[in-house]
């Protein structure tokens, strides 16, 4: 009867999850920080709820649990370095239970050594699934994305600058900030600006060719040489497809 009373108590009173709020969708920095802490402080997988908000620059994975972590927080965590690579594809998938995946497979590595020795474990499985996704998105947006010429006010003003060249794409998962290297770098003798729903980018010195494109790229003071981030765009407020610029 105890056991019975037991039983019914904690399907009755399950324990609280602990809300965890990452500052952007691929919050790699943000992750390894909290997922230290929740390690140091013995806090299971089952007992987190994840999410994420905002958008947030690029963070690489190199810095995944490793080095010396910084004053304050728990120490860093040994783990196979084929773990960090994952990370840096996985954390980049739509999916809004990659963190927790993540984390579990973390946990797992730390509490369960074997696992590091079972390539069809069933977690393992699934974060190779993301992470090939997203290599998956990450090339498609490398060879469809088109861009249109547009006579904005800086072209009118010099002409010498040249057209702004402006793309829509919808990216299936969160790869923008690790893609517009490879733009910025392939087109870097012309002004462009790439608009998606979830985040846009601009090349150096772009003035937007809408309203909605300006409230979402504009940002006055920004260094020059650098590319510039800010919100989606709605397809509705980007131009028509024209095949005159690829990348490919």
């Amino acid at each position: 009867m105890g056991l019975m009373n037991d039983l019914l108590t904690n399907d009755l009173f399950q324990p609280a999850l602990l809300p965890v709020t990452l500052q952007g969708p691929t919050s790699l920095e943000g992750f390894r920080r909290i997922a230290r802490e929740l390690l140091a402080r013995q806090i299971p997988p089952e007992q987190v709820n994840w999410h994420s908000s905002g958008i947030s620059v690029q963070e690489f994975a190199q810095g995944l649990f490793a080095g010396p972590a910084p004053a304050g927080e728990a120490p860093a965590i040994h783990v196979p370095s084929g773990f960090l690579a994952l990370c840096q594809d996985a954390i980049l998938h739509s999916d809004p239970g990659r963190f927790g995946l993540l984390y579990r497979i973390l946990w797992r590595l730390v509490h369960e050594p074997a696992l590091r020795h079972a390539p069809l474990d069933a977690d393992m499985v699934q974060a190779r699934q993301m992470a090939q996704a997203v290599r998956q998105d990450i090339q498609a947006m490398k060879a469809l994305v088109r861009f249109r010429s547009v006579q904005d006010e800086t072209f009118q003003a010099r002409p010498e600058s040249g057209p702004l060249h402006v793309a829509w794409f919808e990216p299936a998962h969160h790869i923008v900030e690790a893609v517009a290297p490879f733009f910025a770098q392939r087109f870097s003798q012309m002004r462009w600006a790439i608009l998606t729903p979830g985040c846009s980018v601009e090349s150096d010195y772009l003035r937007p060719h809408t309203r909605h494109a300006e409230a979402a790229l504009e940002h006055p003071g920004s260094p020059p040489g650098q590319l510039r981030f800010g919100p989606g765009v709605n397809k509705e407020d980007a131009p028509p497809a024209n095949l005159n610029i690829s990348p490919i």
